[in-house]
């Protein structure tokens, strides 16, 4: 055999060290005592612990009066206390803070009305004693045994029902068994009570038994976490042993394989792995460098049993949320926990924050030696994170993010994760007459200008930064202006020759007749202050820092709206606006008027336009010409009611006199609107 691999996670996991710890403790202060079955699932440590003065008793008639009595790590029913209280008894209780937090959940259950369901071996001292501390409940075992259940009691369907786990189960089975439930119960509430140290240590067994030629298992007979790692390395792998120590290891099975791996329950010591590795290395001659590779099973117990002091900070890993606290594996004999408080205080849901397999950084706030347990507090070590990133921002001069959570004398104040920041008026980027209310509830970007933290006074400016990101806002776009330059801005104000635009960070400024297209008198016509608009740029001078700019757009440019859609010889409807002596103009679309001659309204000779048309008058009329360099256009009615001359008269060329019927090309102003002026045969005619 080339290779030896030991899980990391194989042994004791925390919750037995520290009920080994305990009973060692209590041994040495007393001399003797006793528990209520063996203390873990491992006939070497129980031996061990009763040559050095712990009975194991099975009947409570077997205490003796005033004896010391050790609840053993998985933990008694309410009854057991009581009967010990009765009989006097001295109690160290060294139930697995993670039992106890299945405990607490169904007694919480009961407390509702809820039906319970565990999820186990029902003749494990675990669920027995689980089981007394629920109101109506029921064991299932595994998915033959739910399903059986499900289907046999149909009244379930809508019963409030609440499952917890035994500890040391199987993720698969769990999940199978709940999924079945939930197919029919419609009022299921699910606590995943695994513990992490064992989900760890099965994946971790599954991962490495696919990569190996053999898998051995060490475990107490009745453990079961240590079946159940049996189980799923024999899913993997052909070749498995389960022993309890190294004198019933099979060394003949692993000849002449390369790679072998070992993995031990939660009630394994680790001089006990340590024993079967040695005995595999001995006889199979395994690289001694190899071996030395591994960490050694004694520093990794003693990592587990290191003490933690208040004011410490540790990492760790979510097992369990409940309604009131959130258990963290934090890796040592001590089971840590953080009130639900702490992370719903902002008005946060629970589940949002927090979930199952989170990684998560505290402050040690209390220890408790008796009950194996540790108050931690994340909202302490991330104040403490905050003030060191303040000072930090203060020194370096950097911007943070708040929100602005209320207006206070002379000021307002911004949230800064949980830190109060307070932000005087002269320094909000407001103006003197403006509301302070209206930032509140606003994410604003500051800098921070005093900072002491021993008073817990933060003191920050809006307007530094405010100030900093225009000049920037304002160099970048001089550096990149050009005309024809599209931007998006702001109406700043109006005044009666145009409308001020910020661009971002530099106002340019819109003519009145630039705003439209058609003639208008006020800008306010068209814009309002506070509207976004589109903009163009039309001229710029650096030196004097002046922007001109565009707003109509020139696709909307009545001309090009006209010549899209006409040519000459089309017929259009047009709307009669004004009459003159020498004809009558008409709109063929809005911002483009066509002139009808005198001589072209009808096919007989009229006095004047008025005894034909009317201002207001719809009818068709024929586009006759269209100067596209000074944008005329002349209509003719007459010729579609009368057979067209020969020949039209151009621009370049005057009609036959005798026809004393010329047609007009007439002027446009700047606006598209006709000026209303004659020529020359129009005024003799």
């Amino acid at each position: 055999m080339k290779e030896i691999i030991v899980a990391k996670s194989a042994g004791f996991c925390f919750g037995v060290s520290r009920s080994v710890d305990m009973a060692e403790k209590l041994l040495a202060e007393q001399g003797s005592a006793c528990s209520l079955g063996p203390i873990i699932h491992n006939e070497d440590v129980v031996s061990e612990l009763e040559r050095r003065g712990l009975r194991v008793v099975g009947d409570f008639d077997e205490i003796r009066p005033g004896e010391h009595v050790m609840i053993r790590a998985h933990g008694a029913a309410p009854a057991v206390y009581e009967r010990l209280a009765k009989q006097g008894a001295v109690v160290t209780d060294a139930t697995c803070p993670k039992v106890k937090m299945i405990h607490r959940i169904v007694s919480e259950a009961a407390a509702e009305g809820r039906f319970v369901v565990v999820i186990g071996m029902r003749a494990h001292p675990e669920v027995e004693a689980i089981c007394g501390w629920c109101g109506e409940h029921v064991v299932l075992e595994n998915p033959a045994e739910t399903t059986r259940w499900v289907e046999e009691n149909p009244a379930f369907s809508d019963k409030m029902i609440t499952i917890v786990v035994q500890t040391t189960q199987t993720s698969g089975n769990f999940t199978e068994c709940c999924e079945i439930i939930k197919k029919r119960c419609t009022n299921v509430k699910i606590s995943d009570t695994i513990c992490f140290a064992t989900s760890t240590r099965q994946e971790e067994a599954k991962a490495l038994s696919s990569a190996c030629d053999a898998m051995v298992v060490i475990g107490g007979r009745h453990s079961a976490n240590s079946l159940h790692l049996a189980e799923i390395c024999s899913a993997a792998c052909p070749r498995v042993q389960f022993i309890e120590r190294s004198d019933e290891l099979d060394l003949d099975m692993l000849k002449g394989l390369d790679r072998v791996g070992i993995t031990a329950g939660a009630s394994t010591p680790a001089w006990i792995i340590k024993e079967v590795r040695n005995k595999m290395s001995d006889e199979i001659k395994v690289e001694e460098s190899a071996v030395e590779k591994e960490q050694s099973f004694d520093e990794m117990l003693e990592e587990t049993l290191k003490s933690i002091n208040n004011g410490d900070k540790v990492s760790g890993t979510v097992v369990g949320i409940t309604a009131t606290e959130v258990s963290i594996d934090i890796g040592t004999k001590y089971s840590g926990f953080i009130p639900t408080t702490e992370f719903t205080e902002d008005g946060s849901k629970l589940e949002d924050v927090v979930k199952i397999n989170d990684e998560i950084e505290a402050i040690v706030v209390r220890v408790n030696d008796v009950e194996g347990t540790a108050q931690l507090s994340k909202k302490r070590l991330d104040a403490v994170k905050v003030w060191d990133n303040i000072e930090q921002a203060v020194e370096n001069g950097e911007i943070i993010e708040g929100t602005v959570t209320e207006t206070n004398k002379g000021g307002v104040v911004v949230n800064y994760k949980g830190v109060r920041v307070f932000v005087p008026a002269s320094q909000t980027d407001l103006p003197r007459e403006a509301d302070l209310s209206e930032l509140v509830k606003k994410t604003v970007r500051l800098k921070l200008t005093e900072v002491n933290k021993a008073r817990k006074r933060v003191v920050g400016s809006i307007r530094r930064v405010a100030q900093a990101e225009r000049r920037a806002a304002t160099e970048a776009i001089w550096n990149e202006i050009e005309v024809g330059k599209k931007y998006h801005g702001v109406v700043k104000s109006l005044t009666s020759y145009g409308a001020f635009v910020d661009i971002g960070g530099i106002d340019g400024m819109v003519h009145v007749s630039e705003l439209s297209w058609n003639r208008i008198h006020q800008p306010s016509e068209v814009v309002s202050v506070g509207d976004e608009i589109d903009v163009y740029v039309i001229s710029f001078d650096k030196e004097k820092r002046k922007i001109s700019l565009g707003y109509k757009d020139p696709e909307a440019n009545p001309w090009t709206v006209f010549t899209n859609r006409y040519s000459v010889g089309d017929v259009a409807t047009v709307t009669i606006v004004k009459l003159m002596e020498f004809g009558a103009f008409a709109t063929v679309v809005p911002g483009v008027d066509g002139l009808i001659h005198i001589s072209q309204i009808a096919n007989r000779r009229i006095e004047k336009p008025g005894d034909v048309l009317t201002v207001g008058d719809v009818v068709e009329a024929k586009i006759t010409a269209i100067d596209e360099e000074k944008h005329k256009v002349s209509l003719s009615i007459r010729a579609l009611s009368a057979p067209a001359p020969a020949a039209a008269p151009t621009f370049e060329e005057e009609a036959p006199e005798e026809s004393g019927e010329d047609e007009l090309v007439y002027d446009l102003s700047a606006d598209g609107e006709a000026t209303g002026e004659a020529p020359a045969e129009a005024d003799e005619e």
